[in-house]
């Protein structure tokens, strides 16, 4: 994982200890004070609400506490691997796009992070700048060129 991916999860895990679950708690509380749980809709959508947030914040705590930090910056070479920029061009298309391979906990692909764990991903790494690669998607294989790889 990158350091940058690490620290957005960080921030949410942080948001979910400090500002979600106290507000989670109030809100069961209140639901309380109202008197029979078992009509009681703002009780039930406020328990469902806390068992969501425990839920993610035992998920972050573990990855958080397993994460291995890479950084992309001290990286060099042409070939394509984890923490790579990577521009393509899409042979149909000839669109082009940029994308970082990232960790799948920081993945992002409106923000241009591809997760190492996708198709894409797994069919650029190793590769070089000129090289294609087909990629299987719904609409058919796609192809694409790698244009360049850059790091940091």
């Amino acid at each position: 994982m990158t350091a940058p991916g690490l620290q957005r999860l960080e921030e949410e895990l942080r948001q979910l200890k400090s500002v979600e679950r106290p507000a989670v708690i109030r809100a069961i509380a209140e639901a309380r004070s109202h008197g029979d749980l078992s009509e009681n809709a703002e009780y039930h959508a406020a328990r469902e609400r806390q068992s969501f947030i425990e839920g993610r914040i035992a998920e972050l705590e573990e990855i958080v506490g397993a994460a291995e930090v890479i950084d992309p910056a001290l990286l060099s070479g042409d070939q394509v691997k984890f923490g790579a920029m990577v521009r393509l061009i899409d042979e149909e298309t000839e669109r082009e796009a940029t994308y970082q391979i990232v960790g799948m906990h920081e993945a992002d692909i409106k923000s241009g992070r591809l997760s190492v764990s996708s198709p894409l991903a797994k069919a650029l790494i190793g590769k070089k700048p000129g090289d294609s690669v087909s990629v299987p998607a719904p609409g058919g294989d796609r192809s694409y060129e790698i244009l360049s790889v850059r790091f940091g």
